[in-house]
């Protein structure tokens, strides 16, 4: 595998950064998750807008965005696969031990690996922990995930492949790594970037091209919607077959199954929507 480094394409085993790195030392970083697909990758525009957004929110200098876009095209021609997951990470860069950020500037890290595809319907949990809607770092992708790797690791004790979290007062809000949809007598319904939830690409475009709302709705909405799905870079739009211990539809039901076709047709029309 060969990775992007700080400016040039480096072999995995040779592909490094300090160990003062911010980004190790405090999580001090974003990132961005991209599908590629026969060596393309979807959305790449919309991507590097939310990492220029999630850098401003940190106080982290504005990404070069032509460098990111040379080093993704470099990753990507370096390591063809069918299915990828491109990962940009930037980083506070090489910094003293504590808070304070040191004079270097930022890391830049690209790396791809290969996935499989996910399969159409999936089991969630919910878990007793929130996400702080009015947090420094509320809506920004930062690689400041740990709380996220302990609730994913809940959700896979438990058979499941994602947890949902509501917000401190009690509104679903997203899921460690995905955006939640309900659907609620016939009319779709996700919670809007104001409960905390990040901005997911993919859930922007299913937004626009299923005419869900952007509604608060409570944590309790999950007991009794009809249909409920999730998307995210990687799934897609991927329906749930279980919350907790309610069994729904075994398949997709007929809102998701067209939310799914919907974005399978425009999604493979256009990408970089």
């Amino acid at each position: 595998m060969w990775m992007w480094v700080n400016g040039e394409l480096r072999d995995a085993a040779d592909a490094r950064v300090s160990v003062l790195d911010h980004g190790l030392t405090v999580g001090d970083g974003i990132f961005e998750t991209v599908r590629t697909t026969g060596g393309r990758p979807f959305a790449l525009t919309r991507h590097l807008d939310r990492l220029t957004r999630s850098a401003r929110g940190l106080g982290l200098p504005d990404p070069d965005l032509d460098e990111v876009r040379r080093a993704c095209a470099a990753v990507i021609e370096a390591n063809p696969m069918e299915l990828g997951r491109l990962r940009i990470t930037y980083t506070g860069g090489l910094s003293p031990l504590g808070s304070d950020r040191g004079n270097d500037g930022p890391s830049l890290v690209v790396a791809l690996g290969e996935v499989k595809r996910r399969p159409d319907t999936t089991a969630v949990i919910t878990v007793p922990w929130t996400r702080n809607e009015r947090g420094a770092l509320a809506g920004l992708k930062t690689t400041s995930y740990a709380e996220n790797v302990v609730a994913l690791a809940r959700a896979h004790e438990q058979g499941a492949s994602e947890a949902l979290f509501a917000n401190t007062v009690g509104q679903l809000c997203e899921g460690t790594g995905s955006n939640v949809f309900v659907v609620l007598d016939g009319q779709l319904h996700t919670p809007p970037v104001t409960s905390g939830c990040l901005a997911g690409i993919t859930r922007a475009l299913a937004v626009e091209w299923s005419g869900a709302l952007e509604t608060e709705l409570p944590l309790d909405v999950l007991e009794h919607a009809e249909e409920i799905f999730l998307t995210s870079t990687l799934r897609d739009v991927q329906a749930v077959n279980r919350v907790d211990g309610r069994e729904l539809p075994g398949g997709p039901g007929p809102v998701t199954a067209k939310a799914m076709r919907v974005f399978e047709e425009r999604a493979g029309n256009d990408l970089d929507p």
